[in-house]
């Protein structure tokens, strides 16, 4: 049977172009090796170098072979490095649910240095809308959250939560709505217009429409990009992340909407947030130490 052993000789002499260096390089007797490649080649029936001068060059069918070799003992220790990675207890897949509010170009350096240091562990983004990030982690689906979190969850003695920063939902309309209320003051005259609502994730808040009046006309989406499409093309009104919509303010493609019985700006408070009784692994803890680092006073 094929082995490892075999395929590492048969790499060495190919690109040593002979017996000698390839002894030196792998730290075995030119007959070790010789004998190891005759029997590769016996058992492939298959002749894998050409042995008619001084240096020995693989056959047509040798550099067929040769490609595949590289490619398996690559893989080799590919498996090799990931056993040593788990078996240090290291994760094997950790997962971040993140707002989809959030800002984020805020951690992606975070982000770059964790998988950096740990390439074999998959970190799974979880995009959740409101409070979908934060159930993310009471329900035990992420080890780690960005979450808009209201006073009262942070007094729980089952969370631990660090505040990152202040992000804000602008309520925002195209210049085409706008030019049909030249005078407009009030969400009630906005009663006849679509406002484009994006639907929380969570299970707990669920039939919930926030900041949305009484009788208000409205068209529900699942992700920010597509009401910002529509409220782009003027088929509604409605609140986006400041983050995401910044260049269409300075262009004027959007515009702010100032009204007098609702806020113009929703601030959204972010923090980090992990259960206190449920153990990190050594990768989540990395990530959750290096998040810390981001928050800001």
């Amino acid at each position: 049977m094929m082995t490892l052993e075999q395929l590492k000789m048969l790499r060495a002499v190919a690109e040593a172009g002979s017996l000698s260096k390839a002894s030196d390089q792998l730290f075995k007797t030119q007959s070790a090796i010789s004998q190891g490649i005759k029997q590769l080649e016996s058992q492939l029936d298959v002749q894998l170098f050409a042995r008619d001068s001084y240096r020995l060059t693989l056959t047509s069918a040798g550099l067929l072979v040769d490609s595949h070799a590289k490619n398996m003992l690559s893989e080799a220790t590919e498996i090799t490095q990931l056993s040593k990675h788990l078996s240090s207890g290291n994760e094997a897949i950790i997962t971040l649910a993140i707002e989809a509010a959030y800002d984020l170009n805020r951690i992606i350096p975070i982000l770059e240095k964790t998988q950096s240091e740990f390439p074999r562990t998959q970190i799974i983004l979880k995009v959740e809308y409101l409070s979908g990030a934060f159930e993310a982690v009471q329900n035990r689906n992420a080890e780690i959250a960005i979450s808009p979190m209201h006073q009262l969850s942070l007094e729980s003695t089952e969370i631990e939560a660090s505040y990152l920063h202040r992000g804000y939902l602008i309520n925002v309309a195209a210049p085409r709505l706008l030019l049909r209320h030249p005078n407009l003051h009030k969400a009630k005259e906005l009663k006849g217009e679509y406002q484009i609502v994006v639907q929380d994730s969570g299970v707990s808040s669920k039939g919930i429409n926030y900041s949305v009046q009484s009788g208000q006309r409205c068209w529900y989406a699942n992700d920010f990009s597509t009401k910002k499409t529509l409220i782009k093309s003027g088929m509604g009104w409605g609140r986006l992340p400041e983050n995401i919509i910044e260049k269409e303010l300075s262009l004027g493609s959007l515009s702010e909407i100032k009204l007098t019985d609702m806020k113009s700006r929703l601030g959204l408070d972010y923090h980090v947030v992990r259960l206190r009784n449920r153990p990190l692994g050594p990768v989540a803890n990395k990530l959750w130490k290096n998040l810390l680092t981001a928050t800001q006073p």
